[in-house]
């Protein structure tokens, strides 16, 4: 029970530990996702405010006076006070006059004072797609004091005195980027602390609860398995269908049967290998009790004994070796056919004629105990599908249990008829007859039969009988009532041709 509990507790850990990483998972990947797009929002709409701010520049400065000086120049004192000007509204802003191929000519942020730097430049493409959308999409271009970043902007093309370029304005310069990000970095960092604390203090609540009630029917299984594994073999999981694991379930259940199944069969045949051992010994020793005294009576009295005697000590000795031999025999056969180690080899044959032929070989032994054989068949009948020799050998054996059993003048038949796709064959006899409460065992190894005033061993005849019926895929039945004789029936398919 502590180790069961020690499973769950592993489980519910691990569950536990799992939720909570994604827990984790999930609120670092919300509050990334919240700050990369609340930041491209602010950026938006920051663009967005500040659309015309280029073509206002233009129109304002450049309208009284020019950006280049007489010699072509950079009007660099135009360019500061607008600079001054802009910076007092906004102090993020930075202004860049560029020429027509993205060239910066000037701009008060970057130091010119090195005529030797190689000349800065800014890609035009956002910049034409900023203009011809007319700033209704948001764009991105090149920050020129941060190269390889983008960054929002406002941009405008002028051409003045027969010059061209383009006055390109970055909207958040590296002053507001730094605040921007300080301040993002702050709020978030609250934001994240307090909305992960919450989430998952919430979430492992529920998620402890979720985990508690999804895992019931598996804590159920396993105490079960663990019930089972300790000897209570007749444990099952109750409603398997309904469980939320039925397959689980359901598989379980299948295997605790099969278990139960298998090992009630073992039972079974550990205790009908010691009673077959018993039977086996006790028939075996008789014969052999029998053989063995005679032949010391013959050597003992060697000289004294008369022919008649002698031929009567021999007789009872040739039958009990005739006796030990065919115990011999059917041992050896039933434990081929037993072992699986026989496989029929059918062929299409005709059963009247195996009849006639097995009533044939018996005539001798009838007519030497009184008994009339013969073989009752209806016309026509048709071919069988199976293996001869094993058909044969039943027929023997039901025959051999026949003779046994029927009294001086009495009959044994065997009945031939056609019946749908087979065929039905039948040994009687008018022997005593069976007890009700004996045919349902009458099969089995080594039972006994109480059909004669004698107790006598049927020995493996009937269940090699009946184990040669299982391999042509048919079974055996017995139809006797006391007084009334006994019929011993099976059936064989017809040959379809």
């Amino acid at each position: 029970m502590a180790h069961n509990k020690t499973i769950t507790n592993q489980l519910m850990l691990k569950l536990s530990i799992t939720f909570f990483l994604l827990v984790i998972l999930m609120g670092a990947s919300y509050i990334f996702t919240t700050v990369y797009f609340t930041k491209k929002h602010f950026q938006e709409t920051s663009q967005k405010l500040n659309i015309s701010l280029a073509d206002h520049l233009i129109e304002e400065k450049f309208q009284n006076a020019s950006p280049f000086l007489e010699d072509g120049s950079v009007n660099k004192p135009l360019f500061g006070d607008l600079m001054h000007d802009m910076m007092a509204v906004n102090r993020s802003i930075e202004v860049y006059l560029l020429s027509d191929d993205g060239e910066i000519l000037y701009s008060v942020v970057l130091d010119h004072s090195n005529p030797n730097e190689p000349a800065k430049t800014v890609n035009l493409k956002p910049i034409q797609k900023f203009i011809d959308e007319g700033g209704e999409e948001f764009v991105l271009g090149d920050d020129p004091r941060n190269p390889g970043e983008a960054n929002i902007f406002s941009a405008a093309p002028f051409d003045v005195d027969g010059k061209s370029g383009y006055i390109y304005i970055i909207l958040a310069g590296q002053e507001l980027a730094a605040v921007t990000d300080a301040l993002f970095g702050s709020y978030f960092m609250q934001l994240g602390l307090g909305a992960a604390t919450l989430t998952t203090l919430f979430a492992l609540i529920i998620g402890l609860l979720s985990i508690w009630f999804l895992t019931k029917n598996l804590r159920s299984i396993i105490q079960t398995v663990k019930r089972f594994q300790e000897g209570d073999l007749e444990i099952r999981i109750e409603n398997p269908d309904q469980s939320d694991l039925s397959i689980l379930a359901n598989n379980f259940n299948q295997m605790a049967d099969t278990l139960v199944k298998n090992m009630e069969e073992i039972q079974s045949v550990d205790s009908l290998r010691r009673e077959l051992i018993a039977n086996v010994s006790h028939d075996l020793r008789t014969p052999l009790a029998i053989l063995k005294g005679y032949v010391e009576t013959l050597q003992m009295k060697v000289d004294t004994i008369d022919k008649a005697e002698r031929e009567k000590y021999l007789s009872i000795i040739h039958d009990s070796s005739d006796k030990l031999s065919n115990l011999v025999t059917q041992l050896f056969e039933y434990s081929k056919l037993e072992a699986e180690q026989v496989t029929p080899n059918k062929e299409p044959f005709s059963m009247t004629d195996l009849a006639l032929d097995l009533v044939g070989n018996y005539q001798m032994l009838g007519e030497k105990k009184e008994i009339s054989l013969k073989v009752d068949a209806e016309k026509d009948i048709p071919l069988v599908f199976a293996d001869i020799s094993l058909v044969e050998r039943a027929i023997q054996n039901l025959m051999d249990n026949a003779l046994k059993f029927t009294p001086k003048g009495g009959e044994v038949t065997i009945h031939l008829s056609s019946y749908e796709k087979e065929v039905k064959i039948t040994v009687s006899d008018t022997g005593p007859g069976i007890k009700e409460s004996e045919q349902s065992q009458l099969f089995e190894r080594y039972r006994q039969s109480k059909r004669t005033s004698q107790s006598e061993g049927i020995g493996l005849g009937l269940a090699i009988v009946k184990k040669i019926m299982e391999l042509h895929n048919t079974s055996i039945q017995i139809i006797s009532k006391p007084n009334e004789g006994s019929s011993f029936q099976f059936g064989l398919p017809s040959y379809a041709g």
